[in-house]
């Protein structure tokens, strides 16, 4: 079986890359990066490397040319619009390349009613991929665990959560959690199903008050709960211009649309993903 994995060298990609690699020989994995000279640790695993250019068709279809599946992870962008365009070229390429399989990243937030700003792009990959004729996969996640443990500090110095969330609760999944996730299924051929859409998420959400106490016990500092505004939280972080972006994700959150549970990762790994509490405990130093 041959696999390739988009944005291998990115944040998720990397690590379902560095997993999958533990179940196959990485002579069986090709790598497609956007930056080839991020990729030298890869290489250095003995997988192909190939640059990734979802604009460019005939690159497309050389590089998913003759392979089995195809481990799709949408690239970085703040609006829908570019992921969906970004998407249609992938299946172009893929009907062209004669492609297997596509597995791919979706996310919680992809209800017709939810405000974030991507959740068109999430909700239209479903939809889009069960027309597409291709064999599918989705892997849904839920919001990653893992911006906390670089947050608490901030946290630590405000005394407060100041997500504005309302009463309404979060779920997570760490990247680690959600990467072995992935590679489990790019390998088992009986998870492998076509049109099966698998959620991951730990075995229980959170209220912002529930997290405050979480992050309390696992700094030593007592934090609380105190809201800002979505204009606010805009505001404060809008680095990069992701301000409106990660405000729209929160105006979802206290819709209650990003608090759905699923025992999805424990049907394809056999045992619970790692709880908040013991997540951030063994990655804050």
């Amino acid at each position: 079986m041959k696999y390739i994995i988009t944005g291998a060298s990115g944040h998720l990609g990397s690590h379902i890359f560095n997993e999958l690699i533990k179940l196959v020989p990485s002579s069986q994995v090709t790598a497609a990066v956007h930056t080839l000279s991020k990729a030298k640790d890869i290489a250095d695993t003995g997988a192909k490397i190939v640059g990734i250019d979802f604009l460019q068709e005939k690159s497309l279809i050389e590089d998913f040319s003759n392979q089995d599946l195809l481990i799709y992870v949408p690239s970085k962008s703040h609006d829908s619009i570019s992921r969906v365009t970004e998407l249609e070229n992938v299946l172009t390429a893929a009907k062209k390349s004669n492609v297997g399989h596509i597995l791919a990243m979706g996310f919680i937030a992809d209800q017709a009613n939810n405000p974030f700003d991507l959740s068109a792009f999430y909700g239209y990959l479903p939809r889009r991929l069960a027309s597409s004729k291709i064999p599918y996969t989705i892997v849904r996640n839920a919001l990653y665990a893992d911006p906390l443990v670089p947050y608490l500090p901030e946290l630590v110095q405000r005394q407060n959560v100041i997500y504005p969330m309302k009463d309404q609760a979060l779920s997570f999944i760490s990247l680690r959690d959600s990467s072995k996730a992935f590679a489990k299924v790019a390998f088992d051929e009986s998870l492998l199903k076509n049109g099966r859409i698998y959620t991951l998420t730990q075995d229980r959400n959170y209220t912002m008050t529930e997290l405050a106490q979480v992050l309390s016990t696992v700094s030593g500092v007592k934090i609380g709960y105190q809201p800002v505004s979505l204009e606010e939280f805009a505001q404060i972080y809008n680095e990069g211009n992701e301000g409106h972006m990660l405000s729209s994700m929160y105006d979802a959150g206290q819709k209650g649309l990003l608090n759905e549970i699923s025992d999805d990762f424990k049907l394809i790994m056999g045992h619970d993903a790692q709880k908040l509490t013991e997540f951030l405990q063994n990655s804050v130093k």
